[in-house]
């Protein structure tokens, strides 16, 4: 090859490597306002740092892939927000008067198999309900969906089948607010952001009946 063909020959472009995060930028700004909130401060330094920890905790430790094909419901999110602080108040109010009750506690751990399978939701579910005082989620079977859930007080719950269908009726919260319509007709409630548009199917009761032995296996 000449030296004069050699001079016009094009050079090869390698295509430039933009920096992605691994996980999403909702992810990120969470954890950067988390950061930002267990400092108590609100400056340049501590948003930068949040920012740069942030992308290097999910750089090195990033969480596993999960699907999720739901939707954001504004009214959904406000009435599932409402009653979580309500039940949270009114825990708090009942474990106080219970700690200054003569009689002991009588415990209880109940089984409750959700209506939806997603790992999301059956997070979201565990989460909230073991952040009501008196209630915390001991063991959670992500395959069959199910949640192992121990009670501090049986009266307190209203009893075994009033504790069971608090959580369904906060898992069906969560799925008003944030699971799409085919999630819904799935786990058999007619879509829409409240309760208030009722249930395709009888699940609750079945599922209820279904569970009485399981709720019983361990007391304590």
């Amino acid at each position: 090859m000449s030296p004069h063909l050699a001079e016009h020959q094009p050079t090869e472009h390698r295509p430039r490597h933009r920096f992605r995060p691994r996980a999403n930028w909702g992810v990120l700004l969470w954890l950067t306002v988390v950061w930002v909130a267990l400092w108590g401060d609100l400056t340049l330094a501590n948003v930068v740092i949040g920012a740069f920890l942030a992308v290097l905790v999910t750089a090195v430790l990033p969480l596993p892939t999960t699907p999720f094909d739901g939707r954001f419901r504004p009214w959904g999110v406000v009435l599932l927000l409402a009653h979580f602080l309500w039940d949270v108040v009114k825990a708090s109010v009942e474990v106080a008067a219970l700690a200054v009750r003569r009689t002991p506690p009588r415990g209880a751990v109940i089984r409750v198999r959700l209506r939806s399978h997603n790992d999301v939701y059956l997070t979201m579910v565990a989460g909230m309900t073991s952040l009501v005082p008196g209630s915390v989620v001991i063991e959670a079977h992500r395959i069959t969906g199910t949640l192992y859930h121990h009670i501090l007080d049986v009266e307190m719950h209203g009893g075994l089948e009033r504790a069971h269908q608090s959580v369904l009726d906060q898992e069906e919260r969560i799925l008003r607010a944030f699971g799409s319509r085919e999630e819904l007709i799935e786990a058999g409630l007619t879509p829409g952001s409240s309760a208030r548009a009722g249930k395709q199917r009888s699940t609750s009761g079945d599922r209820v009946e279904a569970d009485m032995d399981a709720r019983r296996e361990e007391e304590s």
